[in-house]
């Protein structure tokens, strides 16, 4: 198969991405047969899927316009994926044009894309890091001159963390996120939850297995922990369509049939 034109050479079209298949649920258009292979086979066995994914976006726009309410001007956006219409910069200027935001993703036709898409945007960057590597995320976000760690930043994890196992010790990767912040900052998160959940969406977590990125469902009180000393706004961590609804739009029927939970913590001083 051709790649299309601006995507890596080395992109394996053999093995479906996470990312991809996201970006298909969405309809979306930078996917390939073998994503939509796997997405369909996953929709045939939690018809709601798709339906998580939007409200999954839904969520992150609305926390997005939260944080630029609060002050916030800057994102540090990991696990971005593919850019697709209601993106963090593009919600985040609707009420203040000033802000920046730089979008990282292990993807990397994510990161083509979104290259592609942001070229000339000299208020965004784009990273291609993996988030298992804080650190580094950390150091590149600052070389790009677009994050100042010195002012409150919004930190964007929305979808992703559940991508890492336990193995790799996720608690430390928030600690290290949370640290690098200043007081006055916020994080952002949401990820998918074995609880309420029926045997199709276990089902459908081990089809995961077959892309790079195999999910790792977690209780509300083990996503609730990655907030540390963070102190969670309210609604608390919820089911997605219940933070902070929009209006009637935003209502779900049985809302935790979605399989996510997702919150806000504020940094309100100390070690984070």
């Amino acid at each position: 198969m051709r790649l299309p034109d601006g995507l890596p050479a080395d992109i394996d079209l053999t093995r479906p991405s996470a990312a991809r298949v996201y970006d298909y649920f969405l309809g979306g258009a930078h996917n390939f047969e073998v994503d939509r292979r796997l997405a369909e086979q996953i929709a045939a066995m939690t018809p709601n899927l798709a339906e998580t994914m939007r409200a999954g976006r839904a969520f992150l726009r609305r926390g997005v316009r939260m944080l630029v309410g609060e002050g916030i001007d800057q994102f540090l956006d990991i696990g971005s994926g593919i850019p697709t219409a209601g993106n963090v910069h593009e919600v985040a200027r609707e009420i203040d044009p000033r802000v920046r935001v730089v979008y990282v993703d292990i993807d990397p036709v994510a990161v083509a894309h979104s290259r592609s898409i942001l070229a000339g945007d000299e208020q965004t960057g784009v990273i291609h890091g993996d988030l298992r590597e804080p650190e580094r995320i950390l150091a590149e976000a600052q070389r790009l001159g677009l994050i100042d760690f010195g002012r409150p930043v919004g930190v964007l994890l929305a979808g992703v963390v559940h991508f890492v196992p336990d193995s790799d010790d996720p608690q430390e990767i928030l600690a290290t996120l949370r640290a690098a912040t200043m007081p006055g900052s916020y994080l952002l998160l949401s990820h998918a939850t074995h609880e309420d959940q029926p045997p199709e969406m276990l089902d459908a977590q081990r089809l995961s297995a077959r892309t790079a990125t195999e999910i790792t469902l977690r209780s509300r009180a083990d996503i609730t922990a990655f907030f540390g000393d963070f102190t969670i706004v309210e609604p608390g961590v919820v089911h997605l369509p219940l933070w902070r609804p929009d209006g009637p739009a935003d209502a779900v029927a049985d809302p935790q049939r979605l399989g996510a939970f997702g919150g806000v913590g504020r940094h309100e001083g100390g070690a984070g």
